[in-house]
């Protein structure tokens, strides 16, 4: 009985390493959150070029933009986008050393994409990064003939809806507002 009484915990020990996570997956599950934030942050209804999603992603902070596939996040799948992002985790107890990972992960957007979906591990991809345009100037805005047309807020406080998109038509702003 007492052979048993010693035994119990060297297997209460065996069989509690098991379940305990080894520091490279704690790394890897680190990385993949990064890739989960970096989807939070791309996801939305909005349609948008893969270009579009593409220089956002890459403007992630901890993110690497090694693949972009797909044309626009409305047609077909979506736009798939490959991160490539690192995690870190503690080994040991006693002399406690740092494990760094780089791992790629999948994340998808489009309409259909679940927020705050998990991110597919995936092989990263040899060869070099796109490149991405610098985003496009934004459009000037017509402020002196805006202050023109409209005068300004009447006495009584509420303002013409209509007569508002009127004198905006007759400007003819391009891109036109909406």
């Amino acid at each position: 009985m007492r052979r048993l009484l010693l035994l119990a915990p060297l297997l209460l020990c065996c069989v509690g390493c098991g379940v305990v996570q080894s520091s490279e997956d704690e790394a890897t599950d680190a990385a993949r959150e990064v890739a989960r934030k970096a989807g939070e942050r791309l996801y939305g209804q909005r349609p948008r070029t893969a270009e579009e999603v593409g220089r956002s992603a890459s403007g992630l902070d901890g993110v690497e933009v090694p693949r972009v596939t797909g044309t626009s996040t409305h047609d077909g799948d979506g736009v798939e986008v490959i991160v490539r992002t690192s995690g870190s985790a503690y080994d040991g107890w006693l002399d406690p050393e740092e494990i760094a990972v780089r791992r790629c992960f999948a994340v998808r957007v489009s309409p259909r994409s679940e927020w705050r979906e998990e991110p597919r591990d995936v092989d990263c991809p040899d060869g070099p990064p796109p490149t991405f345009a610098p985003p496009p100037e934004p459009p000037r805005l017509p402020y002196e003939e805006l202050r023109a047309k409209l005068s300004g807020v009447p006495e009584d406080g509420r303002v013409d809806e209509p007569q508002v998109r009127r004198a905006l038509a007759a400007l003819d702003p391009q891109p036109a507002p909406h």
